[in-house]
């Protein structure tokens, strides 16, 4: 019985991942990608190893703690590749409903947001590298 439950219970993760990886590529956005320049990033430094930590631990909670996926998609750089960067943004802003995905838009603002969909685009932030 603990077998049973357990495959069905990894059923669900699996079918989580791949909606969650479907909606995400299937989402049609309204917002236009803007390259981030180094006016858009967070000014102060502090600010943004409070976000890089936001992402390594509360996003890699779910994404993975190396941001390789997990309940949630990867967020690697190869993966974004094809990604449309607007799209990310309303995502982490607004987050998914139906979804374990948080909207974020309480904690960090939209520059914030513009400057980690380019750090995670980048591979800024995978691994050991730091922000710039």
């Amino acid at each position: 019985m603990n077998d049973f439950r357990n495959k069905k219970s990894a059923l669900r993760v699996a079918a989580l991942q791949v909606a969650l990886m479907s909606a995400l590529t299937g989402l049609v956005s309204v917002m236009t990608a803007f390259p981030v320049t180094a006016a858009d990033q967070p000014a102060n430094p502090s600010r943004r190893a409070e976000i890089v930590n936001m992402v390594r631990q509360d996003c890699g909670s779910c994404h993975g703690m190396t941001l390789r996926g997990g309940l949630g998609p990867s967020l690697q750089a190869r993966t974004l590749a094809d990604k449309d960067a607007g799209q990310l943004q309303f995502v982490i802003l607004n987050g998914r409903r139906g979804t374990p995905m948080p909207p974020w838009k309480d904690f960090l603002t939209e520059t914030e947001v513009a400057w980690v969909v380019d750090m995670l685009m980048q591979g800024t932030l995978e691994g050991t590298q730091h922000a710039r």
